[in-house]
C-alpha cells in the first residue's frame, strides 16, 4: 500500500491535518530507513512505553539521544579503531547508525539506560488537564425564556448603574 488517500479524513474530521502529515512523513521515511539496529517498542503501563535497541559493541559515550519537537533521534557513532586488527570473520556490526521515531503529542522521554548491549529509552504520555475528558452539564428550560431573562438582567443592571451615577452627581 504505497499511496494513501486521506480525503475522507479531511471531510469528516477537523484538526487532524497534523495526523495526515505524520502519515505522509512515516511512509516516506520507512522506505529509506535501514533495519539496523533492531529495536522493540513495548507498552509498559497505561501511559508508559519503552524502546529497546540492540546496540552491542557501542559504548555509552558513542550513543546520542535527541528529542526535537515530536521526533526522537537515536544515533551511534563508532570511534575509529586503533591498531589495525585483522578479522577472519566480523559478524558484530559496528557501523554508525541513526534511527528516528515519530513521537505523539504530550509524550516525553523520562530516562535512558544502557545494559547488556541494549539501550532502553523510557517514555511517558502526560495528558494535560485541559485535554482530559470532562462532563458538560445540560441545563433545562426553554431557550427563549433564558434569553429573555438574560436581557432583562442586563437592562436592569444598566438601569441601576445609571441611577447610581445620577445620585452621585
Amino acid at each position: 500500500m504505497r499511496n494513501l488517500d486521506l480525503s475522507p479524513l479531511y471531510r469528516s474530521a477537523i484538526g487532524f491535518d497534523r495526523l495526515a502529515s505524520v502519515l505522509d512523513s512515516m511512509s516516506a521515511t520507512e522506505q529509506n530507513q535501514p533495519a539496523y539496529p533492531p529495536y522493540n517498542i513495548e507498552l509498559t503501563g497505561e501511559n508508559a512505553y519503552r524502546i529497546s535497541m540492540a546496540v552491542a559493541g557501542f559504548d555509552q559515550s558513542e550513543l546520542d539521544i535527541h528529542m526535537e519537537q515530536n521526533r526522537l533521534t537515536v544515533s551511534g557513532k563508532k570511534a575509529a579503531e586503533e591498531g589495525g586488527r585483522n578479522f577472519l570473520h566480523r559478524g558484530i556490526a559496528a557501523r554508525n547508525f541513526e534511527r528516528r521515531f515519530q513521537i505523539a503529542d504530550h509524550v516525553r522521554v523520562t530516562g535512558a539506560q544502557l545494559a547488556n548491549g541494549l539501550l532502553h529509552i523510557d517514555l511517558v504520555r502526560e495528558i494535560p488537564e485541559a485535554m482530559k475528558p470532562r462532563k458538560i452539564e445540560i441545563s433545562s428550560g426553554n431557550l427563549l425564556q433564558s434569553e429573555k431573562a438574560a436581557n432583562v438582567d442586563v437592562s436592569e443592571t444598566s438601569a441601576r448603574g445609571n441611577s447610581q451615577s445620577e445620585q452621585a452627581a
